[in-house]
């Protein structure tokens, strides 16, 4: 079923699986997904809001990363789907890397320095407190806000040929997933290609709910890409059967060389539902 949101950050559609299979889940209440842009996006568990992976930069605000294909174009590709004071409306911020793509310097410079930021590290932390911010905190397995729990997971930014040739301009990445009684388990993987570190969050958490970052970023040195693509979509839908897989970080890189529409026509064509893997639109909005 498909709703129309009202309001100027809801300008998007919302999708709203069936009530019997929550109920049958034992599921009260809705997790609020937003794909904002790139690997930004928002969720919410009721009343506490979290937003993941902040780039607030103006369209074209970034050169691309060395080495990277079409590092002519500037980054990002396209402005932000909605005001940049609606999507800092948020609890806590979680920064699963310090790309710029992840976390910019308008990001830094807009966020309210007071805001809860969760990093994936205490070397990450350290940078993050050095930009201002006063409450920062370093995600672990056990790591809990306002009734969510917060558990980090291990990614990798390449395969293992990749990182002997970027292993220090890629770095450490990581994950999280997100729980809270009543609502269902999301799992957002971060900049990772699929390993075992992703199949062991699934089979861990079983979470209902997977948002891969889904873009298939390249550089022009190395075979295949930094972070997941089609074939991942497929890999999570088996691994975690009935869960919603989300495809996010598409159309505003120029080394992200997957596209939605490619997405959309490889769901069809492996006979995917959907409505279960799906490619949102910037700013669109789904209910879980």
């Amino acid at each position: 079923m498909f709703k129309l949101l009202a309001g100027a950050i809801y300008l998007a559609m919302l999708v709203v699986p069936g009530a019997g299979l929550a109920a049958q889940e034992g599921m009260t209440q809705k997790v609020v997904f937003q794909e904002v842009r790139n690997a930004t996006i928002k969720l919410g568990f009721g009343d506490v809001t979290f937003l993941i992976d902040p780039m607030l930069g103006a369209k074209g605000a970034y050169a691309a990363a060395p080495g990277a294909l079409n590092e002519h174009l500037r980054n990002p590709l396209v402005d932000l789907p909605v005001p940049a004071s609606d999507v800092m409306k948020a609890d806590a911020v979680i920064v699963t890397h310090l790309h710029i793509d992840h976390w910019d310097d308008a990001a830094q410079k807009m966020l309210p320095k007071a805001i809860p930021v969760f990093a994936q590290n205490p070397e990450d932390a350290q940078r993050i407190q050095a930009a201002g911010f006063e409450d920062v905190r370093v995600l672990t397995g056990h790591s809990e806000f306002k009734g969510v729990q917060l558990s980090r997971t291990d990614g990798q930014h390449g395969s293992d040929a990749t990182l002997a040739i970027r292993g220090k301009q890629l770095g450490n990445v990581s994950g999280v997933v997100l729980q809270k009684p009543g609502f269902k388990t999301v799992y957002v993987a971060g900049d990772t290609v699929w390993n075992t570190h992703v199949e062991q969050a699934i089979a861990r958490y079983k979470p209902q709910v997977i948002v891969l970052n889904a873009g298939y970023v390249r550089f022009k040195d190395i075979e295949g890409a930094v972070i997941m693509g089609k074939d991942d979509l497929y890999r999570a839908a088996q691994a975690a059967p009935g869960a919603y897989v989300v495809a996010s970080h598409l159309e505003a890189l120029g080394h992200a060389t997957q596209s939605r529409q490619e997405l959309a026509e490889f769901i069809q064509q492996k006979q995917l539902d959907p409505q279960h893997v799906l490619v949102p639109a910037d700013g669109q909005m789904y209910s879980f």
